[in-house]
This record gives C-alpha cells, sequence and structure tokens, in this order.
C-alpha cells in the first residue's frame, strides 16, 4: 500500500511539474522555465504604492527644476524639458563618451534594468542577417545572443530586416542613440526568460509571424521555435526591463506584450501608431503568476489610427503615468481578471465617435465582478468628451499611498511627451562610431540637445537608411510648451 501511494505520488509531482514547463508556450523556450511561486515574482516589488509615490516625487521635482531654469525665456539656453528621464542624460552635451550613464536613468518599476553597463561595447556594422542559427560577427542577431553584458551601438542609420525573431540573451543594452535604426521582419525582438534588456531609441515596424525552424538564443544553445505571433516586442517570463524612445507600429500581433509572469517593467517615451491592438499586459485572466506583474508606462505618444489595448491589462498592479492619448477607435485602457490600474496625470483626447468616448473597457466581464477593481483616474486631463469609469471599494483610501501631492503634471503634458519616440541626429549624424572602438571627442554634431524627435508616424518610414529626410514633429508642441510655462509662471 505505502508503494502504491509513493507511486501516485511521484506520478502526480512529474504531471504537475511538465505542465509547469509545457504549458506556459506554445513554441519551445531558449532556456529552462522558471518554476513561479504564485504569490510572487523575482523583481516584484513588495509596495508598488512606494515606487508610484516616488515617480510622481521625480517628475514633479524635474518639472519644478525645469521651471525654475526658464525664468528668464530670453535666455532660451536651459536644454532641460521636465521629463526625468531625458534630464538625466540630454543635458550632457558629451553624452556619447557615456552612454552607459543612461542605465542610471530609469524610473518606475523597470529603473533596475542594468541592460549591458560594465560590459564593453559591441559595434553593430552588418544589417543583414542572413542566419539565424550561425549569424555572423558583426550582426546584430550575434550581439543579442552572447552570454556576456554588452552595451550595443551601430556603426551607421541602417534597417535590418529579420529573418526570424531576434532571441535576447540577459544584460543587453540596444542603444540606437546617434543613428537611425530600423527592425523589421520575421519575429521581431523576443525577451524570453531573462533580465536586464534595455531597449533605447530603435524603430520597430512592420513584423510579421515567423518560426517553425531552429533559431540560436546563446553561444551554446540553439533550439526549434513554433510561430512567433509577430509582435513587434516580446517580454515573456522576464523582469527587469526597460523600453525606451521607441517608435512601434503595423506588426502582425501586439507592438508590445508582457506576458507569463514578467515583472519590473518600464514601457517610456515611445511612439506608438497605426496599430490595432497595442499592448497586452497578462497572459490570461487564470494565469496566477501575473498577478505579480508590475509595469510602469510613462511619457508614451499614443498617436495616429490606434484602435485598442493602450494597455489591455490582466492582473498584476499597472500604473498609466504621463501619456498623451490621441484618439483611440474602441478604447484606451482595457482589463479583465482584476489587475490594479493607477491612471495619473494622463491626457485622454476622445474620438468623434460618440460611441468610444469611454477611455476604459471592462473586458468580457459583468458589473457585479468589476465594481470592486481598483482603477483609478487621478489628475487626468479628459478631452473631446472623455470619461474614466473608476471602480474599487474606498476607492480614495486605497489609492491614498499611491501620490505624495495631488498630481498636476498632466498640465505639462506636452512638454513631458515632446520627446516620444525616436530620436535622430540633426544632419543625419551617425554617432560617430566605428568597428574598431569607441566614441570619438565630443562635439555637438549628433549630440545632447542636438537630438530631436520624430513622430514615428508611418510616413516617416521613407526608405532613406540616410538619417536625413525625415519630418520633425516637436516646433508646434515646442511653442504651446511656452505659453503653457508662461500662463503658469503668471498665475
Amino acid at each position: 500500500m505505502k508503494m502504491m501511494y509513493r507511486r501516485s505520488f511521484i506520478i502526480i509531482f512529474i504531471s504537475l511539474l511538465l505542465v509547469t514547463l509545457f504549458s506556459s508556450s506554445s513554441s519551445s523556450s531558449s532556456s529552462t522555465p522558471p518554476l513561479f511561486n504564485l504569490t510572487t515574482l523575482p523583481s516584484q516589488h513588495p509596495n508598488p504604492e512606494a515606487v508610484v509615490q516616488e515617480f510622481q516625487s521625480k517628475v514633479n521635482a524635474s518639472l519644478w527644476r525645469h521651471l525654475s531654469r526658464r525664468k528668464l525665456l530670453s535666455s532660451g539656453q536651459s536644454c532641460s524639458t521636465g521629463n526625468p528621464i531625458d534630464d538625466c542624460w540630454r543635458c550632457d552635451s558629451n553624452w556619447q563618451l557615456n552612454r552607459q550613464h543612461l542605465a542610471e536613468c530609469g524610473i518606475g518599476f523597470g529603473q533596475y534594468a542594468q541592460g549591458g553597463k560594465g560590459g564593453r561595447y559591441y559595434v553593430v556594422t552588418d544589417s543583414s542577417d542572413p542566419d539565424p542559427v550561425n549569424p555572423p560577427p558583426g550582426t546584430l542577431r550575434f550581439a543579442v545572443i552572447q552570454s556576456e553584458p554588452l552595451w550595443i551601438v551601430f556603426a551607421a542609420s541602417m534597417t535590418i530586416r529579420l529573418s526570424q525573431e531576434l532571441i535576447f540573451n540577459s544584460y543587453k543594452t540596444l542603444d540606437g542613440r546617434g543613428a537611425n535604426v530600423h527592425v523589421t521582419g520575421g519575429g521581431c525582438i523576443t525577451l524570453q526568460y531573462i533580465s536586464n534588456v534595455i531597449i533605447h531609441n530603435i524603430h520597430v515596424h512592420n513584423c510579421y509571424d515567423s518560426g517553425d525552424t531552429n533559431v540560436r538564443s546563446s553561444p551554446t544553445h540553439f533550439g526549434f521555435r513554433s510561430k512567433a505571433d509577430g509582435d513587434g516586442i516580446s517580454v515573456f517570463g522576464s523582469r527587469d526591463i526597460w523600453i525606451d524612445h521607441c517608435s512601434l507600429s503595423e506588426c502582425k500581433d501586439g507592438l508590445i506584450d508582457v506576458v507569463m509572469g514578467s515583472t519590473g517593467i518600464t514601457i517610456s517615451n515611445n511612439h506608438f501608431s497605426h496599430h490595432n491592438e497595442v499592448m497586452l499586459l497578462g497572459h490570461s485572466d487564470d494565469y496566477l503568476p501575473d498577478s505579480g506583474m508590475q509595469v510602469t508606462i510613462a511619457f508614451n505618444h499614443f498617436g495616429q489610427n490606434l484602435v485598442q489595448r493602450m494597455p489591455r491589462c490582466r492582473r498584476g498592479f499597472i500604473h498609466v503615468v504621463n501619456n498623451d492619448f490621441t484618439r483611440w477607435e474602441m478604447y484606451a485602457i482595457g482589463g479583465s481578471g482584476n489587475p490594479t490600474i493607477n491612471s495619473q496625470g494622463n491626457r485622454y483626447m476622445a474620438p468623434f465617435d460618440r460611441n468610444a468616448k469611454e477611455v476604459t473597457k471592462r473586458v468580457d466581464t459583468e458589473e457585479d465582478e468589476w465594481r470592486n477593481w481598483n482603477w483609478r483616474s487621478d489628475g487626468d486631463i479628459m478631452g473631446n468628451g472623455a470619461f474614466f469609469v473608476a471602480s474599487g471599494d474606498s476607492v480614495e483610501i486605497q489609492y491614498e499611498k499611491a501620490y505624495s501631492v495631488e498630481p498636476k503634471s498632466a498640465n505639462f503634458i506636452d512638454q513631458l511627451t515632446m520627446n516620444a519616440g525616436v530620436l535622430v541626429g540633426r544632419g543625419g549624424n551617425t554617432g560617430k562610431w566605428t568597428a574598431a572602438g569607441n566614441a570619438s571627442s565630443g562635439g555637438s554634431d549628433g549630440g545632447g540637445t542636438d537630438l530631436v524627435a520624430i513622430s514615428g508616424d508611418r510616413d516617416d518610414y521613407d526608405g532613406d537608411d540616410s538619417g536625413g529626410g525625415y519630418r520633425l514633429c516637436c516646433y508646434p508642441i515646442v511653442l504651446f510648451s511656452l505659453i503653457t510655462l508662461l500662463t503658469f509662471m503668471v498665475v
């Protein structure tokens, strides 16, 4: 009898183990998936409200520093914007000599992402992707699969057309500053069961499904991959990830998906356009590890021709702060599975469709269930008839710790999001990198405040890899911001 019980126990244990290992993804993993604690995740912050409060304090402090420096507007010399991420590194005219300082500029739940900090520089000189199993040195694929920390930069502006999904290893920074880099094709970017990745200043667009082939994920491992959905960036079972100043549009599935127990994520300063299902946070309503998912979505511009999912949340704690939403077609923020959503200091501009004015959507859930979910709008600006349906028991008490002062930063949303999307150097400067080594000595051409934002809209993808000929988006916003600042100072 004891032997029978022992065999039954072994069979049950093996069955649970196999379910855990193989039910999380239809595609094979590049490494062994972790066994998650159902209540906590690696890098999950024990007090998410404290992270929200810290974020708001940094924004307020950065805005006040900016206002104090711009009191004498006639000087016009201040490089600050009030955006604490950008002000951390862009005011250094020789930032190219200390590129890795960027890793110290993150805020929110993804602030601990180190990327390739402390590692050597790797210069991408070859835009081709000829072999997903044996990528040649000089290519982007060769760089991202390495085991060591790397800070990856680009010798010139280029378009990288992927043959299959680009599977990253841990401790990598993709730094497109100073060049005009497009990633497109099969895949595209996959962050699966890894940690500490920074993706900065990259165009990601026109990604399509791929797979049913072998793809390398490290110097010592390649394996068969089933069909990839065609996400722009897929974050799968990963932690400490920061996606900043990217422009994303027109992918087969989502532009950014964060699923399967991922946490410690910041998505900031990006420009999204021309897409249906923009961003998915959470694998399914029943996937318990996603309860520990913590994501900051900040300073992004949700632009032209977006339909829904900005984001669509399942479980987890989601802080949506200081974003600019421009005329969604169905809804802006949706969810199911009882996620906590803290919306602070955003600007929501509703579409003209009178049936699509609501910012929020509870997906496939009756009101008797969702009325207890903690969804909060705090200091948001509602335009063109937009409205946010809050919910939760004792909402004021539940969110009392979520901010230290009333968030007035939405009044400066143009200023905070004026550089959302990819930054390119005036004159098409490529960042002064060579295959041999590091940045050249300083100089204003292509560095510091000479970086300006482009809109990231489809019309900007003109096929010109020279870095020039792109329509700049920011001058009307700058004018509007100056008027706002003058009004604030007078009041």
